[in-house]
């Protein structure tokens, strides 16, 4: 198990192409520990109409759910351990 920093998660994640990972947080509003099964850059269900708001700028993390099947936002504080590539990772 290694220890890595907020932005260190940004660059694990971005790497894993659409492969599925697993994230441990903390949601942001009701501080409840949360674990999902996730990917970065499915494209299924997209209208094209876009954010409205920049999620990186609110440090959040726009992920699909694989077990709820729909998109998602996970708040880059409050991630505590990821799960990536094979490894394990503790995020302080």
């Amino acid at each position: 198990m290694q220890t890595i920093t907020r932005d260190r998660v940004k660059e694990i994640v971005s790497n894993t192409k659409g492969q599925f990972f697993n994230v441990e947080f903390k949601k942001r509003t009701t501080g409840e520990l949360r674990n999902m099964t996730a990917r970065v850059g499915v494209s299924k269900y997209i209208t094209g109409e876009g954010l409205k708001y920049n999620a990186r700028e609110k440090d959040l993390l726009p992920v699909y759910d694989m077990i709820a099947k729909g998109y998602r936002m996970i708040s880059l504080d409050g991630i505590t351990r990821l799960r990536a590539n094979g490894e394990t990772y503790i995020v302080i």
